[in-house]
């Protein structure tokens, strides 16, 4: 007895297998066929797909939680995050192509010459005092006019230095703003300056609005980004730096040697994560201690032991010698 429901439940089970390896294929030669029918067709009949399945058809309904592509995919780099593409995307990246000859429109300093309006202040518009010295540089240089019609460069008068959410000098609702100048032509002839741009650690290349044709004047900017004979590499300079230096007649044409002691000098601190590390992390290998000193400190955030290598302890010792709190200023 024992022996018949034994058989029993393995005749039972072989035929469970077949009706479903019967129904597998049933469903397998079906998708074959409607793989086929949606094929793309040519004039010549339907075109060979090779040995690869098509990719299933997205609904449209998923479509919006697609990760939106840059526009132009050429030399962008895969490695971003996207986040960061998505960023990029809404700023910088739309007018990756453009150089003097496409976006910048020469016709205007041929016919005036080389003239620079900066737009007036709007009421109620905060401008740290970084912005406004350099606001201050052009209106007393002999290229400045009040005129717009008259000009070949324009330059903003809302504060784009410090475009990091966190900073007290972040000024919000910018891309509205800037989309409202009646000048702004999608950014031709137009200069645009910023010192920061992003959050430490994760700093990006987006400054919070579509920059469109204008000219970037930039800190740090990236060589994905940086359009060659177009945008200008600045430096990083704090808000205590002074608008001008030296006295008159110190600077001279050929004057080899210089007459001044450093021929360069950078003290700053050291990014050990992120975005502009490598270069930071790099400076030492100019640094000289004599005519070139270059001092970083690895103290940066709340967690930077976390990330400490083995140049932290002498790079810290050495920013924090007295000797540059005399020189440097």
């Amino acid at each position: 007895m024992q022996a018949k429901k034994r058989y029993f439940i393995l005749l039972s089970a072989a035929a469970c297998l077949v009706l479903l390896f019967s129904l597998g294929g049933l469903q397998f030669r079906a998708a074959r066929a409607r793989a086929r029918r949606q094929q793309p067709r040519s004039r010549h009949g339907p075109q060979p797909a090779g040995n690869e399945r098509p990719w299933p058809r997205f609904p449209d309904a998923l479509r919006p939680f697609l990760a939106a592509e840059p526009p132009d995919a050429d030399g962008y780099d895969a490695q971003l995050s996207p986040r960061q593409k998505r960023d990029a995307n809404a700023s910088v990246y739309k007018g990756k192509r453009c150089r003097m000859e496409s976006c910048f429109d020469v016709a205007l300093c041929q016919r005036t010459g080389f003239r620079v309006y900066v737009y007036p202040q709007q009421k109620g518009e905060k401008i740290a005092e970084s912005y406004q010295n350099i606001l201050a540089a052009i209106e007393g240089s002999r290229f400045y006019t009040s005129d717009p019609s008259q000009a070949c460069l324009f330059v903003l008068s809302l504060d784009t230095l410090d475009r990091d959410q966190l900073s007290p000098q972040y000024v919000h609702n910018l891309r509205a703003k800037v989309q409202g100048l009646h000048l702004w032509n999608n950014g031709r002839n137009h200069l645009i300056f910023n010192l920061y741009s992003g959050t430490w650690p994760d700093y990006t290349e987006d400054v919070g609005f579509d920059i469109g044709q204008a000219m970037l004047a930039k800190a740090s900017i990236s060589t994905e980004t940086f359009r060659p004979r177009f945008d200008v590499s600045i430096p990083l300079f704090s808000k205590d730096h002074p608008r001008t230096g030296g006295e008159k007649g110190s600077l001279r044409f050929n004057t080899i040697p210089p007459l001044r002691k450093y021929m360069l000098v950078f003290k700053g601190k050291r990014y050990l994560t992120g975005i502009g590390s490598d270069t930071r992390n790099a400076l030492y290998h100019v640094h000289n201690g004599e005519d070139v000193v270059l001092l970083t400190t690895c103290k940066h955030g709340k967690d930077w032991q976390k990330h400490k290598d083995s140049r932290c302890d002498r790079d810290n010792s050495e920013y924090e010698k007295s000797f540059m709190s005399v020189h440097v200023k």
